[in-house]
């Protein structure tokens, strides 16, 4: 294994990456990157004290935390695209729009 680390795989349009077959929204690009930087500072902070948390009170309250930030990065709540396109977040890539697309992908028919 070389330990690099290849990017996923994004759909055309940018809205989402593809992991083991499923469609994850990414970050809104149009926040600048120092905005962006911190807001996944913060997730990953955010994700350390849901595994780090003593008692369910502080396992609430870090689960709330990863919640905003994802949402404050566009990976969650209100989509940020304008175009009426639905939100297809964790939607099996084969059962969307995206399925011919992926599937050429990997040369199926």
């Amino acid at each position: 294994m070389s330990g690099s680390k290849e990017a996923p795989l994004q759909t055309p349009d940018g809205r989402y990456i593809v992991v083991r077959g499923r469609l994850w929204r990414r970050s809104n690009p149009a926040l600048p990157e120092a905005e962006r930087q911190a807001l996944v500072n913060e997730l990953m902070d955010a994700r350390r004290a849901v595994r780090d948390a003593a008692d369910e009170a502080m396992t609430r309250a870090a689960r709330a935390r990863v919640q905003a930030a994802k949402v404050a990065l566009g990976e969650r709540g209100p989509v940020w695209w304008d175009d009426g396109a639905p939100d297809l977040n964790r939607h099996m890539v084969r059962n969307t729009p995206y399925a011919d697309w992926f599937a050429s992908l990997a040369g199926d028919p």
